[in-house]
């Protein structure tokens, strides 16, 4: 029987932004790039040459745009609002050691936030995301941000969106989503791959900051 080769979704983070950089929630702010971010988003370019996509969709937040047009597909990305990342509503701006002190249970991917959007809602994003790149023929890339995209990840292989939590992405990251043996396999194939980035100053923040900082932003 001839093989068939199945399609492969590559989801590429934002590069890092001064948000990203202190731990601080960043939703529906629509912050540039830093001069490190923009360095590794050219990187991405590196990481993705020879690759060949059917469509290339981004985020319309300028973070996600930026990175995209760095890494060499602005001329053929489209926009889709889905994209966008979780609307964090009252937490915004906020690090989770801030939030943690008014609400010590809270979980991002449990409660959501107020004034924002529920697990719920960003699901139904997601969900809509996923319909359109399995309506594709051929390989897709996508743009977008952390938390969006872990969403994303879950949803693709059916598993509880509460586990999304433990699906770390570092910014300019590139992670695959795609089949094992057949299109009703979803798997994921590659999760936050950073070998071809410049060290990140997110690195550098202490262990402590790290401990209460959401993994990503």
């Amino acid at each position: 029987m001839a093989h068939i080769e199945l399609p492969m979704i590559y989801l590429a983070r934002h590069g890092e932004t001064a948000w990203s950089l202190t731990g601080q929630h960043t939703g529906l702010t629509d912050l540039p790039l830093t001069e490190l971010g923009e360095r590794n988003a050219r990187r991405l370019r590196d990481r993705l040459s020879g690759l060949m996509f059917a469509r290339v969709f981004t985020s319309p937040l300028r973070r996600a745009k930026r990175t995209c047009e760095l890494a060499g597909f602005g001329s053929m990305a489209e926009i889709d609002p889905n994209l966008i990342e979780w609307d964090y509503g009252e937490y915004e701006g906020l690090r989770s050691v801030e939030i943690h002190a008014k609400n010590p249970d809270w979980q991002l991917f449990r409660d959501g936030c107020p004034g924002g959007e529920s697990p719920q809602q960003v699901a139904a994003r997601a969900d809509r995301v996923v319909d359109l790149v399995r309506s594709v023929s051929g390989n897709v890339l996508l743009f977008s941000s952390g938390h969006f995209l872990r969403m994303l990840a879950a949803r693709w292989v059916g598993i509880e969106t509460f586990s999304a939590r433990s699906l770390m992405l570092s910014t300019a990251s590139l992670s695959v989503l795609g089949y094992e043996h057949s299109l009703e396999q979803p798997a994921i194939r590659l999760w936050n791959d950073t070998n071809h980035l410049l060290p990140s100053r997110e690195q550098d923040r202490d262990t402590n900051s790290l401990l209460l900082t959401e993994v990503t932003r």
